[in-house]
């Protein structure tokens, strides 16, 4: 027998005769009509090849088959009947999950202390695991249920995903505290352009927002450090005289001297992202409900 030609429903009305050993009686349980309970035993004793229950004074008698089944019908009927519960009645103090994240270094920075922080107190079984999933990979591992919850820029074309803006950060240049120009009170475009630049982009190779911006106005930086995680990049500028354009939300972390922009450049925009597909499901509401709680 081949289970995925199995009606699923069928094994419900088993498990009800074998509780009831009355047809009549299993119908009123199923709030279905006895005829019906009759058709589906019937179904199932051909699948099944064995007679399931015998007629007897003492009403419906299970065969031996199915006193060797029932247990484990039973088992996966209460497992499946539970699982359903706990989807429809969500619990955040006792359920046990994984919290799947698609995010960069710098997101991990601002949101992971306080995310562990509040699961901590209102949901200690959900585990965390945080790791990058590139752009072109995103929507295929949300659909995949391999992942919950991406933290990147509004990604305009996946039509299949929902979207929440978390924050929208402006730049801001950073400076040791004892940097020769840090007792300043603004930088302008010559000043910035002097200066020696670290450069954050997890690509070996190509411009970034800021070198975008500046080749707009026919300039360019003197970039000195390319590095891939902003996390490094502010504890290099603590000991060099190194510069770093960085959003905001990172740069108020360090005690350095901070600076506006000398010229524009678009301000980051991350975004929450989640499948369509998980937006009914009571975990992901509440879970991204605690995600944007901690950005607003």
């Amino acid at each position: 027998m081949q289970l995925q030609k199995m009606d699923m429903n069928l094994f419900l009305v088993l498990e009800a005769i074998y509780n009831e050993r009355n047809l009549t009686r299993a119908a009123e349980q199923l709030h279905i009509t006895q005829p019906a309970v009759s058709n589906a035993l019937a179904r199932l004793r051909r699948t099944l090849d064995d007679p399931l229950f015998i007629r007897s004074p003492a009403g419906m008698t299970p065969s031996p088959l199915t006193e060797s089944i029932m247990p484990r019908v039973q088992q996966a009927l209460a497992l499946l009947g539970g699982s359903l519960n706990e989807q429809r009645h969500f619990d955040p103090a006792t359920v046990q999950k994984t919290l799947r994240l698609s995010m960069n270094d710098m997101a991990e920075t601002l949101l992971l202390p306080r995310l562990l922080e509040q699961l901590q107190r209102m949901a200690p079984g959900i585990a965390v695991e945080s790791y990058y999933v590139p752009r072109d990979q995103l929507v295929k591992e949300l659909a995949a249920n391999t992942l919950d919850f991406g933290l990147d820029i509004p990604l305009a074309t996946a039509t299949q995903l929902q979207q929440q803006r978390l924050i929208n950060d402006r730049y801001l240049c950073m400076l040791r505290a004892d940097h020769p120009l840090a007792q300043q009170t603004s930088l302008t475009l010559e000043q910035y352009l002097q200066l020696e630049h670290i450069h954050v982009s997890s690509r070996r190779s190509g411009p970034g927002l800021v070198d975008i911006a500046l080749n707009k106005l026919g300039r360019r930086r003197n970039i000195k450090l390319r590095v891939q995680h902003y996390r490094v990049a502010p504890l290099v500028v603590l000991r060099t005289d190194l510069a770093l354009t960085v959003p905001a939300s990172l740069a108020n972390q360090y005690p350095a001297q901070l600076f506006e922009l000398p010229f524009q450049i678009p301000q980051m925009d991350w975004h929450l992202l989640w499948h369509k597909n998980q937006h009914d499901d009571p975990a992901n509401k509440w879970l991204r409900g605690q995600l944007i709680e901690l950005f607003a």
